[in-house]
């Protein structure tokens, strides 16, 4: 089974300046801080006519529910690797490594009249028999909270 999530999210400056903000390691920490990480490292390199961009975190587990505990352990590494292509676009994965679980999508920047949006499109996917799609559900949560919190971070991050 697989969970499907779109978040929109919305920002009041032109698609190059939200660009260069999500491909910047200082950017990227401040957000997995304010979403409460015991650790958090931002790597961003060129590639090709983009930029690879690492999140590399620690989580606590706490609020999981105990069946969702039981898989995850007290803390979990979280790994996401962003490819942005063109200044607009970026293929995402997500990994939990030695977890059964993993996220894959897409971050598209459009602008229109110097209001840059970008939709992330995210498919959740936890190989756990029986508890699986709960996992998933609880995963789709804590990602829009997540987005949630970089939305209002970059608003910040932008109007200053």
């Amino acid at each position: 089974m697989t969970k499907h999530v779109t978040h929109t999210m919305t920002y009041d400056a032109p698609a190059s300046e939200v660009y260069a903000m999500l491909t910047t390691p200082s950017f990227r920490e401040e957000v997995a801080r304010r979403t409460k990480v015991e650790s958090v490292t931002a790597t961003v390199s060129d590639e090709g006519s983009g930029h690879a961009v690492e999140i590399d975190q620690v989580q606590r587990s706490r609020g999981l529910p105990s069946f969702a505990a039981k898989f995850v352990g007290d803390t979990m590494q979280i790994v996401q690797r962003e490819r942005w292509t063109g200044g607009s676009h970026g293929d995402i994965e997500v990994t939990i490594p030695g977890k059964p679980g993993e996220m894959s999508g897409t971050a598209d920047l459009v602008e229109k009249d110097g209001v840059t949006t970008e939709t992330v499109e995210m498919d959740i996917k936890v190989k756990v028999p029986l508890v699986g799609g709960k996992i998933e559900g609880l995963i789709a949560d804590m990602l829009v909270r997540a987005l949630e919190t970089e939305e209002a971070t970059g608003r910040e991050h932008l109007s200053g």
